[in-house]
């Protein structure tokens, strides 16, 4: 038997490739699905189910094109959903046989109402590992709020309750030697306080997480549901697109992966309503762009960053790329549903500067140079864009948080005629948040390159006392 977790660490998501006997299962696949495809055939084994553990809202699951690719099975838990492909709807308890071991279905509503996680049991019968999907985190538990963004009688309050109900009937009595596979790690928008360890014993999840320590339903609820923010925008389409079906990754490959001159982009940027996604580096992007980009480095949490700063999937996209990696640009754009890449940028922006075409930039300083402006002007106007749990738990004395999650109230703290020095974590949102302040008309924002973690180490300029945050979102 063969267990492997592989883990994508921009989506903080954990797939899984489990083979037996030359039978293969692929647990919460990317949308990507050759290298399972070449892993199993590498290993002369025979793709035979997809188990998907619920209706994913972080990430468009692979589930379709791997069933047509290998004729594989695909496996919910048990839902009423009309979804737009052939599949098995799983009973609880149900099981599944895969060469020598069996894997058995736990029906564990709270995250959605169809989450469910699979037991395995190994050749001699044994009970080895649980893949608890959104389910059980490591350090914590999936968010119960998300739901009730696609079922309209639903509400963060029923399905916390049935968390509960699943964690203390369904996994708590399980033992304690069982390995934990959970579907994300920290990073991930789907929990509020994750470990970055991604996988542990359920003996310890028992020991230290605190959603499985006695308390009331009530308690649990309230405990369960504070600190939440609202999620992305991009979730309740990803859950769509999972249930109801989407383009194959080839055909969305076929329409992004076209080169354009520098001619034909700016054509087509004139001529469509394409939105021109650059994806270098933050400073890299601040030296020089093509006008009117938004900046949303490959090489961050860029799915993510991509889902919450363009809301609609459909919106038509224009890719600058580091040579060499526009495939893998468009492949992650459609992870997360963004299928409407025409075309990218064939040269990348060397080729649009050297073409002599119309270049923008924005002002990165050092926290060096910083100091010596706040010397001349204490009263200077710094924006901190991280999270508000980050800026509580610490931040420049007199900065405003202006959160990049929440960029359109965000805005609103800007005053275009004013002077900005604008900083993130270390470097990577703030200049996504310059960069579409920017194409907006805001053009007095400055970048303090090197973020919160370079003005810190710096000890120049004050920051507030460290207070440790209660949640991560």
């Amino acid at each position: 038997m063969k267990i492997e977790q592989i883990y994508t660490g921009c989506l903080a998501q954990g797939a899984y490739y489990i083979e037996s006997a030359g039978e293969v299962a692929i647990i919460d696949p990317l949308r990507e699905v050759q290298p399972y495809i070449e892993k199993a055939a590498r290993r002369n084994a025979k793709i035979k189910y997809v188990f998907e553990t619920h209706f994913h809202a972080d990430f468009v699951s692979g589930h379709m094109d791997l069933a047509a690719k290998t004729g594989a099975q695909i496996v919910y838990g048990p839902t009423g959903m009309k979804m737009g492909f052939e599949s098995i709807i799983a009973v609880d308890n149900q099981v599944f046989t895969l060469g020598k071991i069996k894997i058995k279905v736990l029906h564990t509503p709270g995250h959605t109402t169809e989450s469910v996680c699979y037991l395995l049991m190994n050749e001699e019968g044994k009970e080895e590992a649980i893949f608890t999907g959104d389910t059980l985190f490591i350090g914590d538990v999936g968010r119960p709020d998300l739901a009730q963004k696609v079922v309209k009688d639903l509400t963060q309050e029923k399905l916390a309750g049935y968390l509960y109900d699943s964690l203390r009937n369904k996994l708590l009595p399980l033992s304690d030697d069982l390995i934990v596979y959970p579907a994300h790690g920290a990073g991930s928008a789907c929990g509020k306080n994750m470990s970055k360890e991604t996988s542990d014993t359920l003996g310890n999840q028992k020991k230290t997480n605190y959603a499985l320590q006695p308390m009331t339903k009530e308690a649990f609820i309230k405990e369960v549901l504070h600190g939440l923010t609202p999620p992305p925008a991009y979730f309740p389409q990803n859950v769509m697109m999972n249930i109801e079906g989407y383009d194959s990754i080839d055909e969305v490959l076929e329409r992004g992966v076209r080169p354009l001159s520098p001619a034909e982009f700016e054509a087509a940027a004139n001529e469509t309503s394409a939105l021109i996604l650059d994806t270098r580096d933050a400073q890299s992007f601040a030296k020089g762009f093509v006008p009117n980009s938004i900046n949303i480095g490959i090489d961050g949490s860029f799915a993510v960053w991509v889902g919450a700063m363009i809301p609609d999937l459909k919106q038509e996209i224009l890719v600058v790329a580091e040579e060499g990696r526009e495939e893998e640009v468009i492949t992650r754009l459609a992870r997360v549903g963004y299928d409407y890449s025409i075309g990218y940028l064939a040269g990348g922006f060397a080729a649009w500067k050297n073409d002599s075409r119309e270049v923008d930039a924005i002002t990165s300083i050092t926290v060096d140079e910083l100091e010596r402006i706040k010397e001349g002007d204490p009263n200077i106007e710094i924006l901190d864009v991280r999270k508000n749990s980050e800026y509580l738990s610490e931040h420049v004395v007199e900065a405003e948080n202006a959160p990049l999650d929440y960029i359109n109230d965000s805005m609103l703290k800007v005053d275009k005629n004013k002077t900005y020095y604008v900083h993130c974590a270390g470097g990577y949102r703030s200049m996504i948040f310059s960069s579409i302040l920017r194409a907006r008309g805001y053009d007095n924002l400055i970048d303090i390159a090197g973020g919160f973690k370079a003005i810190k180490e710096s000890g120049k300029i004050e920051v507030s006392a460290y207070v440790c945050p209660s949640t991560l979102l």
